[in-house]
């Protein structure tokens, strides 16, 4: 399912609290961006225990609950987990993972909230999350009758949404840092392959390994192996300059100030590269797109990045030109992103040979 409007974690929040209680809510997103912890952790607030079902792992008979004789009729009986007798979220995670037929007992329970003979409390709520096709997960198509009894929301990432919540939680300093200076990686798309990408969840995992070292780093051998088991390989090796980065003189902000230069030496390739990514990040972020907005604040900026450039180019002519590329991929996989055109034309005229003919002209014909 393609979304066409999506929501961050907080602006799903608040939609829990006033749409869950009236319908049932599906909530759909990438692996690894948290959406089953947001839904426990919403269940908290509202006060409600959360139970959850495991769509992957169920059969039938798991929900409706097997037949039982009373009184000379037969009666099914739910499962104890679900047939409670006090108000609580029903989480039915990975929804669009199960088979056909236990999609279809979901039908009376999540439509009327009623399993057999047994009705939800009154106050109970009901929400399903899965992946997507396109997300490279085991997913099923859902039935027209099943999508048509929830109410749809697509889940995107939020790196501001992310930094609040892994500051308060404890998250490693570091991980926390270089998401601050590229929140373009905190998600990158599941490959193809059977290989590690970067979620918030495996930002999580990362920041957990390093936590295990105390107040120490793990050898740059070991950083390697822990960087690469979680993220995606592009990621990984930013992070490894990132940190080489912070350990040697090399800051952006120095860059920025005139307090340093651009690392020269082969041996900090990695660290240029990384620069040269941060530089382009900071750029994206802080050069409006509207020219009309543009302040002096913002002019001294793009002087001082058309200076950092010229210095980048004699360095490394192709670091250079990656920074004022336009990139198609951007901060959530879609999309894409360029620095604004007011810029690339002052640069154009400064420094021409650090853009491609084909885009000097399509500025120049604007």
């Amino acid at each position: 399912m393609n979304p066409v409007v999506t929501v961050t974690q907080k602006q799903l929040y608040d939609l829990l609290l006033n749409v869950a209680i009236a319908r049932p809510v599906f909530i759909w997103g990438q692996p690894g961006i948290g959406k089953s912890a947001l839904v426990q952790e919403f269940a908290a607030q509202v006060g409600l225990p959360c139970v959850s079902l495991l769509g992957s792992q169920l059969a039938p008979e798991d929900l409706i609950g097997v037949p039982q004789i009373i009184d000379g009729t037969s009666r099914f009986c739910p499962p104890r987990m679900i047939a409670r007798a006090e108000p609580y979220c029903l989480f039915l995670d990975e929804l669009n993972a199960c088979t056909h037929e236990v999609q279809k007992a979901f039908y009376s329970l999540i439509h009327e909230r009623r399993i057999g003979e047994y009705a939800l409390p009154a106050g109970s709520i009901v929400i399903g999350a899965g992946n997507r096709a396109q997300d490279s997960a085991i997913v099923k198509p859902m039935s027209s009758a099943l999508l048509n009894r929830m109410v749809h929301v697509h889940l995107k990432v939020s790196h501001r949404d992310w930094l609040e919540w892994a500051r308060e939680s404890d998250i490693h300093p570091l991980v926390i840092e270089y998401i601050q200076n590229r929140p373009d990686h905190l998600w990158s798309a599941p490959p193809k392959h059977e290989e590690p990408f970067s979620s918030p969840r495996s930002w999580h995992m990362l920041s957990d390994l390093l936590k295990e070292y105390g107040k120490g780093m793990p050898s740059d051998e070991t950083l390697l192996v822990l960087a690469y088991g979680t993220l995606s390989s592009h990621h990984a090796g930013q992070f490894k300059a990132f940190i080489k980065q912070i350990h040697s003189k090399y800051q952006l902000t120095a860059l920025l100030k005139g307090d340093e230069s651009w690392p020269y030496k082969p041996e900090d390739r990695d660290v240029l590269y990384f620069l040269s990514q941060s530089f382009r990040a900071h750029l994206l972020k802080n050069l409006p797109q509207d020219k009309g907005m543009v302040t002096g604040n913002h002019k001294e900026l793009s002087y001082r990045a058309k200076a950092l450039l010229k210095e980048l180019a004699a360095i490394n002519l192709e670091m250079a030109q990656m920074v004022v590329a336009k990139h198609e991929d951007g901060e959530n996989g879609e999309g894409s992103e360029g620095l604004p055109g007011w810029f690339m034309i002052e640069v154009i005229r400064d420094l021409p040979r650090i853009v491609d003919k084909q885009e000097r002209e399509a500025l120049r014909s604007k």
